[in-house]
This record gives C-alpha cells, structure tokens and sequence, in this order.
C-alpha cells in the first residue's frame, strides 16, 4: 500500500484548524461594554463595584503594565440559543490573550454583581457558563482585567524594565478581543477532544507499531465522514468513527499514571506579591466551579500562605474551598507555609515552615499532610528527610530534579537518606513537569521515562497551567477520561497525592536507596544572586532566636506576657520571604524591593519585642550586660545567658612590615602585605601556617558571569576561564575604629584596630576592613562595595596550605560533606555549592573554617603545588553577582559582607564561629544577670531554637541537635521548676525520640550524628 500517512496528518491538522475548532461556537453576538480604570493599586470588589463605568469600546488598546481595568458585560441571550440537545450558552472574554504562556500574561476574574467570585479569564480558559450568571435570559457581570506584563519574552531572557512599576512605562500592553455571547456545540466540543487525544497518542507511537496506524486510518474516516459545511451536523458521525479505536483497553502491562490536579503557583517571581493573592483567587475560583461541573476532579494545593490570603481577601471562596476540602476534592498537600528554597533556610526557619503550614490545615481544615511538595525548589538540602519525617510526614515529593544539566537520576521512586540516617519515601515524577495537559507527548514521555519499570508499576503527574496559575481545565479532564484506559496509553486515574504514594509504597518494596542532597545541577547562582535579600533572610532569623529565647525567659523568670500572636506574624512573613523564587534572588525588582522593605519591618519589630523582654529580665541600671543568646560561651557569659561581659585580656597588637601590617593577639597572627592581601596567618596553638605558599588570602576576583539561559539563576562553569584577581590596592591603612564586638568597648576607651583596604573591582568601589579582635580565634574581613558591575561574578578567595579531599558546608542541623576532587560527572557537577553559615576544610588534625554573615555561595577546589608536592585547597566565597534578566538592576548599590577565618579549627569551632558570626553581641544597660533556661552538656549538642509552646499553656520548648556528626552524649537541663519532660515532634506532639532519657528536671541524651530533639518541659 502506498504511505500517504504525512498527507493524512496535514490534512488532519488543517481540518481541525479551519474546520473543527470554529465550529465549537457556530454563533456569537457581541456584548456591551462599558468600563472603569483603576486609578493605582487594585482595589476590592466591592470598591470597584461602586464606580461609575463608562462606555468601552470593543477592541480598544488597554492595561498599562501592571494596571487593572475593571469592564461591565452586558446583553440578552438570544432567543432559543442553549435550548437544543447538546448546546449551551457561555460568554467568550479575550482580553488580548496570545495562546501561550497562561499564568504569564494579562489574566482576569470575573464577578457577579454581589460582589461574588464566577470563575477566571485566562489564556485557554475564556470562558463563563451563562448558567453561572443566574441572571435568566439577561447577561450583566464584571471582569477585573489585570493588565500583567509578559516577561518571559519567549525565555529569551532578554533585560526588561516591566519588572519594576518605577520603569514599566504607562503604554497599553494589550488590546480587547473578541468579547461575546457565544453558542457551544457540546457535539463538536467532544469530538475535538477525542481527536486532540487520539491525534497525541498516534504522534507518541513507533511507525512499526499496528496501532498507530489503526489510529490514523480511524481519523481519516472521521474526516471523510464530517462535512465541511456542516461540522455541527455531523460531528456525532465523526465521532462515531472515532469510537471504536477510543474503545481498545489498554496493554495489561500499561504503565499506570495517578493524576492529580494542581497549579503550581510561584508566591511572586515574574509578578509581585499582591498579584499572587490575585492569580490565588483566579486559580481557585476556576478549580471550585470547575469541581461543580466534574465531581470527579482532584486537586492538589500546597502552601498555607495562599490559603491564609484567600481566608483574608476572599472569604466567600474561602468559604467554597473549605466545602470541597471537606468532600475531598481540593486538597491541601504539602504542609509548609510556602514552597520554600530547601537549600538556604536556617535549620529553625525550615521547621517552621512545616509548623506553620501543617498547623495551619489541621486549624483550617482538620486535614494533616503526609507528603512534603516542593517540585520546583532548586535542589533539595541533605537535611529534609529528618526534617519532614520530625513534622509528621512520612512521603516527599520533587520534579526539579529533572533540569540536571548534566547527571539523571537513576530512580523516580526511591528512599531518599538524610544526614542523621533517618530515610524518607520519595518520588520523583518521570513526566518531567508538574503542570501537564494529559497530552499524549507527556503521558507517554512518563512511561518511557519510568526509570524503576520492573520493579514498580506507577508514578504521579501533576496535571494542570502552573507558575503562573491557572489549574487544571475541563479539556484536561476530558483528556483523563479517554486515557483512563485506552490503547497505546499509559492508564490515567485521577486521584489525591496521599492515595499514589499509599499505592506506590504497595506498589514498590525494595527501594533504592539514595544517600545525601538532591543537588540540582542548574541554577547554582541563586545560592548569591540578590544579596539583600539573602542579607535580610539571615538576620531574621537570627533576630527571631532572639526574639524568642530573651522572651521565654521573660515569660519563666519575670512573668512577663509572652508575644505569641506578634512573633507568629513576623515568623510567617520571614517564612514567605524564604519562597524560591524571593530568597533565590530570581523574582523580579519588585519582588526584592518588597521583601527588603518587608525584612525593614521585621527588624524594627524583633528589636522592639527583644528590647522589651530584655528590659524585663535585666532591670535599670547603669551596668552593661551582654545578652548571649548563642548556644556557645562568649566573652564569659554563659550560653542563653545575660552578664557582665568579661574584659578580653592580651590586647591586639599591630606592626607595621614591608608596607603591610601585622596584627597578633596572642591566639592567632595575621599579615596583611602592601596590597591588603592575607600574606600569612597563623594560630599559636597548632604553630601552622593555614595561607598556601605564594597564594595569598582575602584575594578579590572579578569574573565574567554570562549564563547561557536564566541569569539570575545560573552560574555556569566556564565563568572560571574569565577572571581578573584583584591584587592592587589603592591604600592599606590602619585605623582605630569600634567595629565587631570592639563597638561594646568604645565606651570603655578601648578599639578594636582595623586594616582598612581600598580598591576597585571593575567600576566599583570596595572597601574592607581586616579586624583581629581581642580573644578571638578568628580574622574578620568586612567588604563593603557599591556594586556597579553589569553580569559580572565578585568572589573572595581563601588558598588553604591543607590537603582536603572534602569540604564540610553547614546545613539545617548538620553539615553536609562535598569531595573537593573531579572524579565523576558528579562531583564535577558541583562546582558552585550551598554553605548556610560556615564552610571548613581539614586534613587529619588540622583545619581552617570560614563562616559569613550573609552568603550561601562558595565553591572549593585543590591544586598539587609543584615546588614542594603540597596541597592548596582553595576555599571561596561567592559575593555578589549582576544578572540582567528578570531584574537588570539586581544588587546595583551599597553591600558589605562579612568574612570571618579561623586557623586551626575543628568541626566544633566552625559550629561555634557561625553563630558567632551571626549574633551580634547584645550590651544593654541593667542591674543584675539572668541565669539561662537552659544548661547543656556535651561539647556536640547545641540548641537551636527555646520558645513557649504554640498551646499557649506557658510550657516551654527546647530545639536542639547533634552538631559535629557523631555520637554525642550528654545533659539538658532545666534551671527553673518543672513537673514534667517529654519529646515532642515539631508540631509540639508527644513523640519517641530514641536517645533521650526522661528526668525529674532534665534529659540525659545519647544522640546520633545530627539528631534532631524536640523537647518539652512543662512548668
């Protein structure tokens, strides 16, 4: 037989085109507009809904970046229209949509005139049932018309001034199209959607194959059965002929695909905050009336944040969505209050977003989440599983993992192993998205994909338009009905997240087993890009610890009211900030400028709470005390203690030497030469020299930062072949300046002496200050910049006279280990890796940490020295970078990053160094100490976080975990009454935690490497 298969498929696709798809609404009559323009930001329903609206012409020019037009639609149904079988009426709103892109566009809501939500308006999804007008023959509801910019640009990553109101202009952006009543043929509707489906299947299947042709050969009669001039009247001819090949079941062995509806929605990335709680609303109300229509829809949702704004801007939904909840149609998953970066958060912010979200449901709802969902972080920390299985969920879910650049993964369901041992049921969809249309490229992708066939039998799909929302369609659903059993196809059922992974662990016994971070080989610059941001993320939650632990003992020494309500608000709103595309730095100037101005807030507020309870514990007076709020000794007062400090003893002397500086205070020795570069430095302890020969320290250099594709979010590797280091300084002077913890002894006449250090990197302007404080075991660089670089990457390298074969990087409770050699794709994949606080490298018996202040970028390389054979591990900190797309102004303007390095340091003294770093020494003016709540022995155990318990019963919560990676032992102890002990999971629920044994007034612990303890001490 002759192959007239590509003749067959052109003819198809021009049929469906020309033919088929008009005929889905044979008639339309236009609508009456009228309209009102927002004056500013958006406004309520019930604002706009009192404003006087003026005429509107059809396809005018509207929306001005980041506007909002609110348009009136009104007009009778014409007579008859919706009356015959299989017809129905609905209302066709264009408001200048492009066909792709939904979520990243113009986009609206449209509302009944009291004031409640019907459902959206979206690319793809434009349409409303007159029957949810309930206004009879008559039509007569609004729209509220977002005029949101595309920034996507087509992924060109081009600059763009839309991402800030300040340059996005005030020229319309789009124009109004085709608004009107329209006729649906319900026939010609079904019949584009069997031939959407069969015509994906045919394209996925091999040409060897019978079925495809079968498939084919059954369209082609569809098409000579249609006629042309009449799509409508013999649509249920076509699709008569369709419906044997949609009738074959499935192959026995057919891959099985649970497919839950969802909508990824990014908490702010191309769009601002405020347009999230909008595209929330948008995506929700379509899911709710879409439910209405199709009880057999599902839907997957994540992130108590969204929900929170829906109770408080659009009760009435609200209201809805708690109705389909309780049905056990719209499903909240996931239980963190946003879908957080996993790689940055601090060990007590990652708890907390999994205290905030599941309490939040179980508040809510009474539904508690059993998975965590983050498909889109960009990598995941080698400390979630204790942290999730610590919150009560025992499954997790990921799809970004995906991206690899380089490495697959070699399981899509496996037991993913944390730091502390403890092994969590993970899954990782093979589809490679989490925002599937059912079409038949992804359903079959996921079956070849399947990397565990064999062994398992099914896997999730995510199905619905994300990032930018939108949610599952009825097209979508129409699609799961074909595919729950067809030929060719893998078997789609659609069902909650929580019955796959049930099935799947049935499913699938003897798991795989994949120890240590899921690291994403891409987007390796969110760890640096937007430092700002990463700065205001890491003094609150510092700032929190604070909070918290100075207010308990308050609460349990003076009495004082606990601030439970304020500290949960600020708690929330660092935790929204620590969504991925806000902490990652990778949202636009908007996002930034917010989430600055929300860390200004949340600064003012902590120090204000902080003041109050420091002024109940200390008294008045004239004496400064120190407030410790570290887990370590400093400066004589004792952890989560208040004293006198104790005056430091051997001041710091400085020498001049060969146009440098010498700066000793008899625990280490730092040179500085004549170009401000960290020429040697040593620790009397060891005697070592910690600076590699002829490779001096605190070495700037600039280099070339040109991504291929994402710029925020990628650092890509060649960015090494273009470097300037920055070894020429413009002055190396001495000053005597209060800075560190010398600011506290300004008072007292004393100084702390700084080797201050200008030089230009680039057109930008640095200045560091090197200080050696009194006492201290480490060298501070301070490095402030106005940063005027355009794609270009500022590191600041340590070389290190240490044979390291690996790099330990803190992470949530722990630390993770990184080999520093090349030898697979693998560990070359990792050029450019996460530290949250400190990064050490060590050879047997000696070491050198590094701790920062504000940065999570860092990279670690060796190199064999041919003069002697020794070896330079090289230790880097990645400052500040300068991407052009989505912000093209990012990091422009005033930073200073602080360095610390600590010669001859152990594992322990890194710990130590990071909090260090991090709290800055608290001095207020008082009349008398305050013992610490809490005492613990063991040098490896330290608590991370002391609060009231959320019940509000006044009983008091320790969070505390084995720092150094190996058995500790040791005791907590209580320094108040108490009449009962217990461990409890992060919710503050009663749970066995072996190790720790239970006294009068204290708890003996025997704690595995990086165990984390919760633990509660009734009063």
């Amino acid at each position: 037989m002759h192959d007239d298969r590509r003749l067959t498929e052109v003819r198809l696709d021009r049929f469906l085109r020309d033919r088929i798809m008009p005929a889905v609404y044979p008639r339309s009559v236009p609508l009456a507009l009228s309209s009102w323009d927002v004056p500013g930001e958006p406004v309520p329903v019930g604002e706009a809904l009192r404003q006087e609206f003026t005429h509107q012409e059809h396809g005018a020019a509207w929306g001005p970046p980041w506007s909002t037009k609110w348009l009136r639609l009104q007009g009778d149904v014409p007579d008859s229209w919706g009356t015959a079988p299989g017809t129905a009426v609905e209302i066709l709103v264009d408001l200048g949509f492009s066909a792709d892109l939904p979520g990243f566009q113009c986009e609206g809501i449209a509302w009944r005139p009291d004031g409640t939500i019907i459902k959206a308006i979206s690319p793809r999804n434009e349409y409303v049932p007159a029957k949810l007008l309930g206004g009879g023959s008559s039509v007569d509801f609004y729209v509220e018309a977002a005029a949101n910019p595309d920034l996507a640009q087509g992924w060109t990553f081009a600059a763009t001034p839309y991402g800030d109101k300040a340059t996005s202009g005030s020229e319309p952006k789009y124009r109004l199209g085709r608004i009107v009543i329209a006729e649906l043929n319900e026939t010609v509707w079904e019949l584009l959607q069997d031939t959407w489906t069969l015509r994906g299947l045919m394209h996925e299947l091999p040409l060897d194959l019978p079925r495809r042709h079968e498939i084919l050969r059954a369209l082609e009669r569809m098409l000579d059965t249609l006629d042309p001039e009449d799509v409508p009247g013999t649509a249920g001819a076509g699709r008569a002929a369709l419906a044997g090949v949609l009738a074959r079941p499935a192959y026995a062995s057919a891959h099985q695909l649970l497919a839950t509806g969802h909508a990824h929605i990014d908490a702010a990335w191309l769009w601002p905050v405020r347009e999230t709680i909008r595209k929330c609303a948008r995506t929700f109300a379509n899911v709710v009336a879409l439910m209405e229509e199709h009880p057999e829809l599902v839907f997957s949702c994540s992130s108590a944040q969204q929900f929170a704004w829906i109770k408080e801007s659009y009760p009435e939904l609200f209201g809805r969505i708690r109705d389909k909840v309780k049905t056990g149609q719209f499903v909240p998953v996931g239980g963190m209050w946003v879908e957080a970066d996993s790689n940055m958060p601090g060990g007590e912010a990652m708890a907390r977003q999994f205290l905030e979200g599941k309490a939040f449901f179980l508040a809510e709802f009474g539904v508690e989440c059993q998975e965590a969902w983050l498909p889109d972080t960009f990598g995941y920390s080698a400390a979630m599983p204790q942290i999730v299985k610590a919150a009560g969920s025992r499954w997790f879910l990921t799809q970004k993992i995906s991206w690899n650049q380089v490495n697959a993964m070699p399981h899509h369901t496996f037991n993913w192993e944390g730091i502390d041992g403890t092994r969590l049921f993970t899954h990782f969809p093979p589809a490679d998205t989490y925002s599937s249309e059912l079409s038949g490229r992804e359903l079959a992708h996921a079956e070849r994909n399947y990397r565990d066939h064999g062994r398992g039998t099914i896997s999730l799909l995510p199905f619905g338009y994300g990032d930018g929302g939108g949610g599952p369609t009825r097209e979508m659903l129409a699609a799961a009905r074909r595919t729950a059993d067809l030929e060719g196809s893998p078997q789609v059922q659609i069902g909650t997240a929580a019955s796959f992974f049930a099935r799947a662990q049935a499913d699938y016994e003897s798991l795989p087993v994949w120890v240590g971070e899921l690291y994403l080989e891409l987007h390796r610059g969110t760890y640096t890009s937007q430092a700002r941001t990463k700065l205001g993320n890491r003094r609150s939650e510092h700032l929190l610890r604070e909070a918290e632990l100075w207010c308990a003992t308050a609460a349990v020494r003076a009495g004082r009211s606990y601030p439970a309500a304020e500290l949960k608000r600020l708690w929330r709103l660092v935790l929204l900030q620590q969504f991925h595309d806000i902490l990652a730095g990778s949202a636009i100037a908007w996002v930034h400028q917010d989430a600055e101005q929300n860390y200004a807030a949340v600064a003012e507020g902590l120090e204000a709470i902080i003041a109050g309870a420091a002024a109940a514990l200390v008294g008045t007076g004239g004496r400064d005390f120190l407030l410790n709020a570290a887990p370590h000794e400093r400066q004589g007062v004792p952890a989560l203690a208040a004293a006198e400090p104790v005056r430091p003893g051997q001041p710091v002397s400085v020498t001049g030497s060969a146009g440098g500086y010498i700066l000793d205070n008899g625990i280490i020795r730092a040179v500085v030469d004549a170009d401000g570069l960290l020429a040697s430095l040593t620790d009397y302890a060891s005697g070592r020299e910690a600076i590699a020969p002829g490779a001096p320290g605190n070495l700037l250099e600039l280099h070339r930062d040109t991504p291929n594709e994402w710029d925020a979010w990628d650092i890509d590797a060649f960015y090494r072949r273009n470097v300037v280091a920055l070894t020429g300084a413009r002055s190396v002077t001495l000053e005597r300046c209060p800075g560190g913890e010398g600011a506290r002894r300004e008072s007292r006449g004393e100084s702390t002496p700084a080797v201050v250090v200008e030089r230009l990197a680039g057109s930008s302007a640095v200045t560091q200050r090197i200080v050696l404080e009194p006492a201290a075991a480490s060298l501070t660089i301070t490095t402030a910049v106005d940063w005027q670089e355009n794609e270009k990457l500022l590191k600041l390298g340590f070389p290190l006279d240490v044979r390291a074969d690996r790099s330990a990087s803190e992470t949530q409770f722990g630390h993770v280990f990184r080999p520093t050699h090349l030898n697979t794709s693998w560990e070359a994949a990792k050029f450019e890796i996460c530290a949250h606080r400190w990064i050490h490298v060590a050879e047997p018996g000696y070491g050198v940490a590094v701790s920062n202040a504000s940065s999570y970028g860092h990279d670690v390389t060796r190199s064999i020295r041919e003069a002697d054979g020794g070896t330079t591990t090289t230790v880097r900190v990645s400052l500040l970078r300068a991407a052009r797309f989505p912000d093209p102004g990012a990091d422009r303007g005033h930073h200073e990053l602080t360095v610390t390095i600590r010669p001859g340091a152990g594992i322990a003294d890194a710990v130590e160094e990071g909090y260090r770093t991090n709290l800055a020494p608290r001095v207020v003016k008082g009349d008398h100490g305050v013992e610490p709540l809490f005492t613990v022995s063991g040098t490896g155990l330290v608590i991370e976080a002391v609060k009231l318990a959320e019940d509000g019963s006044g009983d008091v919560i320790v969070r505390l975990y084995e720092s150094l990676g190996e058995r500790s032992a040791g005791q907590l102890r209580a320094n108040f009454d108490v009449t009962g002990i217990h461990t409890v999971d992060l919710l503050e629920r009663p749970v066995a935690a072996p190790g720790v044994t239970a006294g009068r007034d204290s708890a003996e612990l025997v704690l595995r490497p990086f165990q984390l303890v919760t633990v509660r001490f009734v009063r």
